[in-house]
């Protein structure tokens, strides 16, 4: 054998090993039959697989440059779906956690990485394509819910980056709020003018068909699945089987509080004796100007940590500062799982248990709303209720076997965040990875140099 195919052999020796690895992570064997591509790139060469190059002569450079261009992206396309990929915060959602602007590297391999459900996309978008803004994925190829194993599993308190669940259905013209809440914020609208009316008004559950029907009229309704949905970050709160209780802000896991995170904020009133408070002491204290909501001339609501409330409070024109707080039994409609029956607000909510594979819960019509998208939608079963009688995939039920773990997430902003308050749990199909530290922070408020934070650089996420 010359000293040329010894080399073939061992590169493809190495590779072949590698790739076995691979499959035997993924578990699928049918990927074993790749072994006769690899070694044919490596000792035969019978085939050209990199049919855009020619082998009997020199390429061009736009031919070298398109091979390197391809390899690029196969290569980051791979590392993206098995190992990490960029995330940038855009909301102030976790601050003062993590702040908009902060791009975080976030591991797939801290609970394993998922299989893609459509495999097919134009590379580097998550569902919109640059530019021309079509949908950037196609449905020739679905794969189910697939999850390698990982190097551990979520825990409470960790900060995660997931799909949004209630992403499944968008109304492209309104994309920042859900579709549901669009939904149900016009039937909220419709009830409140039939009350205007003098008429007698109905359940709401009356007008949401009213309701869908005018979204769908008024806006371009589209589906995406569930890799293609947005991606959030928020902390776990509960896992699978916890209770959650929360009271005045405080929150309680299985009747344990959870203690507050020194970067976690929420809102208060805050009045002085008429005179502004300085804008150079906000910027000292990390106020952004977005967050400096001024509702007279002398009195704000501002987004603080209890350091920064602490702060403000021995400012001398500074009369009163108090957390904006909702009451006990102060009904919020847009709260999960919007009924009366519960009266939940952003402050006190539950008791609420986390659904966990396996487990069965008994059902009937008046806690069906806090499962029913569980066992509709994530779970993908046919529910219908007829009086008070709940049907599942055409058949009676008075319970219900999960057949995912659930999770409760939560924002450090706690005043200013979309999280499971408002749309309830996040399957675990949605779990895109764990956030490890930040690799550049961008201040969109700040100019020249000072737009780059070099502080936060490389800064380990708790």
């Amino acid at each position: 054998m010359t000293d040329l195919m010894k080399a073939r052999y061992i590169r493809f020796g190495i590779v072949a090993v590698l790739y076995l690895i691979v499959v035997i992570w993924i578990g699928n064997y049918w990927l074993l039959l790749g072994l006769g591509i690899i070694f044919d790139i490596y000792v035969t060469k019978k085939v050209n697989w990199a049919f855009w190059k020619r082998r009997d002569r020199k390429n061009s450079t736009f031919i070298e440059w398109l091979d390197a261009l391809i390899f690029a992206v196969v290569t980051v396309t791979l590392i993206n779906i098995f190992l990490f990929q960029n995330y940038r915060i855009p909301t102030g959602s976790m601050e003062k956690s993590l702040l908009i602007g902060d791009h975080l590297f976030v591991s797939k391999l801290a609970y394993g990485p998922r299989m893609p459900n459509t495999p097919i996309a134009f590379p580097f978008t998550q569902h919109t394509m640059p530019i021309i803004k079509g949908r950037s994925w196609s449905n020739l190829v679905k794969w189910p819910y697939k999850r390698l194993k990982g190097l551990g599993r979520v825990e409470n308190g960790d900060a995660i980056v997931f799909n949004f669940p209630e992403g499944d259905t968008v109304a492209l013209e309104e994309q920042s709020t859900s579709y549901y809440e669009i939904v149900r914020r016009t039937a909220r609208e419709l009830m409140q003018s039939d009350s205007y009316g003098s008429k007698t008004t109905k359940p709401l559950s009356y007008y949401m068909g009213q309701a869908r029907k005018e979204v769908w009229n008024r806006f371009t309704i589209i589906y995406r699945p569930v890799d293609r949905r947005d991606n959030y970050i928020k902390r776990c709160i509960c896992i699978p089987g916890d209770s959650l209780v929360i009271r005045n802000a405080t929150v309680y896991v299985n009747r344990k509080e959870v203690p507050e995170r020194p970067t976690q904020q929420m809102n208060y009133v805050v009045a002085t004796n008429g005179t502004n408070i300085n804008p150079k002491a906000f910027e000292r204290l990390g106020v952004s100007r977005s967050d400096q909501n001024v509702i007279s001339g002398s009195a704000y609501i501002l987004p603080l940590t209890r350091v920064m409330a602490s702060a403000i409070s021995k400012f001398t024109n500074v009369t009163e500062l108090a957390p904006l707080l909702s009451k006990p039994g102060e009904f919020a409609p847009h709260i999960f799982p919007y009924s009366r029956t519960y009266g939940w607000n952003e402050d006190n909510y539950g008791p609420l248990w986390v659904p966990t594979k396996g487990s069965t819960v008994k059902l009937d019509t008046s806690n069906l709303c806090l499962y029913d998208r569980i066992i509709d939608v994530y779970e993908n079963n046919d529910l219908r209720v007829e009086g008070k009688t709940i049907y599942i995939n055409n058949k009676p039920a008075d319970s219900y076997t999960f057949r995912m773990n659930y999770y409760f997430m939560m924002g450090d902003n706690r005043h200013n965040s979309a999280d499971s308050r408002y749309w309830g749990f996040v399957p675990e199909d949605h779990i895109v990875g764990k956030p490890k530290f930040i690799w550049l922070s961008v201040d969109k408020e700040a100019s020249g140099l000072k737009k780059i934070r070099f502080k936060r650089m490389f800064m380990w996420i708790r």
